[in-house]
């Protein structure tokens, strides 16, 4: 579950000369102590953070992936069977990467994401005011395209959304918000 709970549950193991992979969620600075921890009790150490909801986890080409950090030499032993669940990436000696990686650099993104989604909507939700119309969304699109173009940056992530704004708009829901695209996704 988190940090303790692996303490909670290897104090009395004899880890000496073990290979000790743990993927609770934590932070930087808990990974690099229990690789501490670890290393104090002769094992050896790495750290993951994981990339993926549970329906992907075992499920090859699902997109989901593992972030190691700690002893490269233990994650090359092992790499076969850390792939197993999910993809793999390794980003580096400091055990605390992988937990760097997955707290701050992604799911940060992530929730700073809803949480303007939801700032936004909980500014007009008492007033009369409507979150922009999906017609005034799609006709937008062509200046984000351009302006990446402009920029040398591909449409590529932002053109499937923008074709499921447009499928949405031509079956007359101008009028509605974004969050219609959504009805789009689970025909």
């Amino acid at each position: 579950m988190d940090d303790a709970s692996v303490e909670e549950v290897l104090t009395e193991t004899d880890l000496a000369d073990r290979d000790l992979v743990n993927l609770t969620t934590g932070t930087p600075a808990q990974a690099r102590a229990r690789a501490e921890w670890a290393r104090e009790r002769g094992a050896r150490y790495v750290a993951g953070g994981i990339m993926a909801v549970p329906p992907m986890i075992g499920v090859p080409g699902a997109g989901g992936y593992v972030f190691y950090s700690g002893s490269r030499e233990l994650f090359e032993r092992h790499q076969q069977s850390l792939v197993v669940p999910a993809g793999t990436t390794y980003v580096g000696e400091d055990a605390g990467f992988a937990a760097l990686h997955d707290v701050a650099a992604l799911l940060s993104a992530m929730y700073g994401m809803f949480a303007g989604a939801a700032h936004v909507f909980a500014l007009i939700r008492k007033e009369d005011i409507d979150p922009a119309s999906l017609a005034m969304q799609v006709a937008g699109t062509p200046t984000f395209r351009s302006t990446g173009e402009q920029q040398g940056v591909s449409p590529e992530l932002l053109s499937p959304y923008f074709e499921l704004m447009r499928r949405r708009l031509a079956e007359g829901s101008g009028e509605e918000d974004l969050t219609g695209v959504i009805d789009l996704l689970v025909r």
